[in-house]
Order: C-alpha cells, then sequence, then structure tokens
C-alpha cells in the first residue's frame, strides 16, 4: 500500500547513462640525475660559465650523482650564472632546491638533489679548491 500523496517507487531501475572517461592529468615527474645535469650545464653554457667541470659522485657518496664546478668573472656574473642555473631547474619541475650564497656572489652553491653546483669568482674557485677534494673521483670537462 501506497502512502497518500506520494509518488509510486519504480519497479526497474533507471537506464544507466554512459559517461565518457577522461584521462587523467598527467603526474608531474621529477627529471632525473641525468636529465637535470643536461640542464644546467646548457643553463652554464648560455650564461657564459668559465672552467666547468662535471664531477661523477654516482656511487661515491649518498650526496648527490654529480657536481658541477665553475667559475663567473665578478659577482654580478656569478649571481646571474645561479639565477639562470635555477631558473632552468624550475622550468624543468626540479622541487626543493636550495641555494647559499647569492647574496655575497663570491660563490653559490645549488643544491638540485641529484645534482650540486658550485658558482665561484675565480679567486675563491682557486682558494678553496674543492675539485682537489674530489680528486679520487672522476671528473671531465664537457665537451
Amino acid at each position: 500500500m501506497q502512502p497518500k500523496g506520494q509518488a509510486p517507487l519504480p519497479t526497474t531501475a533507471a537506464p544507466r547513462v554512459r559517461t565518457r572517461r577522461v584521462a587523467p592529468a598527467p603526474v608531474s615527474k621529477r627529471p632525473d640525475a641525468g636529465e637535470t645535469l643536461r640542464h644546467i650545464l646548457e643553463s652554464l653554457d648560455d650564461m657564459k660559465a668559465e672552467d666547468t667541470v662535471t664531477i661523477d659522485l654516482a656511487g661515491k657518496t649518498s650526496i648527490a650523482d654529480a657536481m658541477v664546478v665553475t667559475s663567473g668573472r665578478s659577482t654580478r656574473h656569478v649571481t646571474s650564472i645561479a639565477d639562470s642555473a635555477i631558473d632552468s631547474l624550475e622550468k624543468a619541475g626540479v622541487k626543493g632546491i636550495r641555494v647559499e650564497g647569492k647574496r655575497n656572489g663570491d660563490w653559490v652553491l645549488i643544491d638540485a638533489g641529484d645534482v650540486i653546483v658550485h658558482v665561484f669568482r675565480p679567486e675563491v674557485r682557486a682558494f678553496y679548491d674543492i675539485e682537489k677534494m674530489w680528486a679520487g673521483s672522476r671528473s671531465r670537462k664537457p665537451s
């Protein structure tokens, strides 16, 4: 028996309406160490960084897979090189980039996770000589 004033309940199920499935948005992917290194080296080349050396750290330490050491001609050039590298990494999707020393401009450290970049003024680079600390590691100049 039906209560007064209410519509009868349907006896069959409502037809199923098909909806078009939409593909999910692509998941942002962090570039691997090789791709990160490529972005950095391109940026350094574009900004006319000098004496760029790449040190392979894979399997030698857990801090990074590669280290890049380069020089700028002045504090302004060092800062500009660092800014360009950071912009390139951010556009490539690298998250959590940490930067030290940009305010002073003598030595800027960029930690991009898999790759660490040191941008020096030549005098400061010669004083600290960090390439010598990693002399046991295989280092190479980019071609």
